[in-house]
């Protein structure tokens, strides 16, 4: 009887010993752990995080089975560049506070562009983010929340309103529950605003008055005061003919849709046609495109926006957000496409709340769960030149000079010629309605795009008003359009290279009329 009791003593004592090991494993893991996380913190405590550039989508390195060409499958990555900075108490912002504000739903304090960094969101990259989009003031909500405008609304109310920590932790608050802490941007009026588009000599509207919200006489008026002007008063359209400076939106009233030539607005004589206007655009978002949402029911119909990598399928989301009003959805989770406004990035692209999902898969299994689609299609040169800029040097970079003649660049082209003719051909052949939407359409002559647009939202089944479409066409670019092609000073494609992406520009035009679509634009060939 001693003998099983001493083993079971035994038995429980070996027991004891090894938990009681466990916890001290347990114990100094921990300590480890904390003491690390300390030291990392200190470590970045001077790091601020200046700007965020655009995600893009990277093709993953992976092989298919007989190890042949690139995988069709994408996936997301992130660009964050993060720049050492000074000690946060020595931080400098760009701006200067200049109070606590009331912020409403209905009568937002600032008017602009509202930007979202969930987790590392601070007054610098505001200030940064607004500037760099031209606006004169920049807001902090929720702590997470980066507001831009350039007229400040609402009652300005006392300081500790405007309490909550940043994301980033910065020494600075960015706002409580209904407020914003707004800073006055310094950089816009150094900079100037570069982004201003000339659109042209417009005859003026029937009613003048009615057609803009102000009116300045400027006896020494210049395309500059009048500019300013209409941007301090966060109107995007300024139109001259002196000495008057008329600032408003484009509507159906003003719908920018009466160009003529240059002559008759003479700006160079003082004696101009009074019933012609020179127009400039600034990029600011007209409040009628401000409101966007996810659809009002569950579809079970998915409308896929379908594009080769490099072809604009970002920039033709933007557009459609504006005109319709619903948000996009996507294949893929581009946190930064999130924070920079695409709500539809956070749902999972099966949600059916919103009102197309973009793609850049190919191939039967993934083509026939979508019930429609837009298939947009870029010259496959110009598509080709963006992506590998895109993969040497980021979103907006320029990949340099030798690299264009590398063997890298030789295997790129291999590679993507094929694969930007079969992802056509793809959906052409397997989608069960496809709208073709061609890129050069949208980017065309200056009054192509509401056209355009009209054909992309009545395939949408999406009810648009022509005011709706006008404040998309005085937005088009927004911050997501890339700029245009930037390759290298020489032609990059040798002429083996071109007679490969002729053979597969041939090979989807006529798979394009096979289908009964317009075929390629004649710009495409010859080479």
């Amino acid at each position: 009887m001693a003998k099983p009791v001493y083993g079971l003593q035994r038995i429980l004592w070996r027991t004891r010993l090894i938990f009681l090991f466990l916890v001290v494993a347990y114990i100094m893991a921990g300590s480890f752990m904390l003491l690390h996380g300390s030291g990392q913190s200190s470590s970045n405590q001077g790091a601020i995080t200046l700007s965020i550039q655009p995600s893009q989508h990277v093709q993953a390195r992976s092989q298919d089975r007989s190890g042949k060409g690139p995988s069709k499958r994408m996936v997301e990555s992130d660009e964050i560049k993060v720049t050492p900075g000074q000690p946060r108490r020595n931080v400098r912002h760009k701006g200067t506070c200049i109070g606590c504000f009331l912020d409403d739903p209905r009568v937002p304090a600032l008017d602009g562009t509202v930007f979202y960094d969930f987790r590392k969101m601070s007054s610098s990259l505001c200030l940064e983010t607004c500037s760099e989009s031209r606006y004169q003031f920049a807001g902090l909500r929720y702590g997470a929340e980066c507001h831009c405008g350039n007229r400040v609304s609402g009652q300005k109310v006392q300081d500790k309103a405007c309490s909550l920590d940043c994301k980033k932790g910065n020494d600075t608050s960015c706002e409580g529950v209904g407020h914003l802490s707004v800073y006055k941007v310094h950089r816009v009026a150094e900079q100037g605003y570069t982004n201003t588009q000339h659109r042209g000599c417009f005859k003026s509207a029937p009613n003048v008055i009615s057609a803009f919200q102000a009116h300045v006489i400027q006896y020494n008026l210049t395309v500059e005061s009048c500019v300013k002007t209409c941007t301090g008063k966060a109107l995007p359209v300024a139109a001259l003919r002196k000495p008057d400076c008329f600032c408003g939106h484009a509507s159906t009233l003003f719908p920018l849709l009466r160009l003529v030539e240059e002559e008759r607005c003479a700006p160079s004589d003082d004696s101009i046609n009074p019933d012609h206007f020179q127009v400039y655009q600034m990029p600011l978002q007209d409040s009628k495109c401000w409101e966007k949402r996810f659809l009002p029911e569950k579809t079970t119909f998915l409308v896929a926006l379908s594009s080769f990598p490099g072809a604009g399928n970002t920039w033709l989301r933007h557009l459609i957000e504006l005109a319709t009003g619903y948000y996009t959805g996507s294949f893929y989770f581009d946190s930064t496409l999130y924070n920079k406004g695409f709500r539809g990035e956070k749902l999972h692209w099966k949600s059916g709340r919103t009102i197309c999902i973009k793609t850049h898969e190919s191939g039967q299994s993934i083509v026939e769960q979508f019930g429609s689609a837009i298939l947009l299609i870029r010259n496959p040169y110009r598509c080709l030149v963006a992506e590998f800029n895109r993969r040497s040097a980021g979103h907006l970079g320029r990949a340099p000079d030798e690299r264009w003649g590398s063997e890298e660049w030789t295997e790129f082209v291999a590679s993507y010629a094929p694969w930007w003719a079969s992802h056509a051909l793809d959906w052409l052949r397997f989608g069960r309605r496809t709208l073709v939407v061609h890129y050069e359409d949208l980017q065309g002559a200056p009054l192509s795009l509401v056209p355009q647009l009209r054909r992309i939202t009545s395939f949408l089944n999406a009810s648009v008003s022509e005011d709706r479409l006008q404040c998309t066409d005085s937005d088009q670019d927004g911050l997501f359009k890339r700029p245009g092609p930037r390759g290298p000073a020489f032609d990059p494609f040798t002429p083996d290279m071109k007679l490969l992406i002729d053979e597969h520009i041939r090979a989807v035009d006529k798979a394009l009329r096979d289908n009964h679509h317009a075929g390629l634009p004649e710009e495409y060939l010859p080479r």
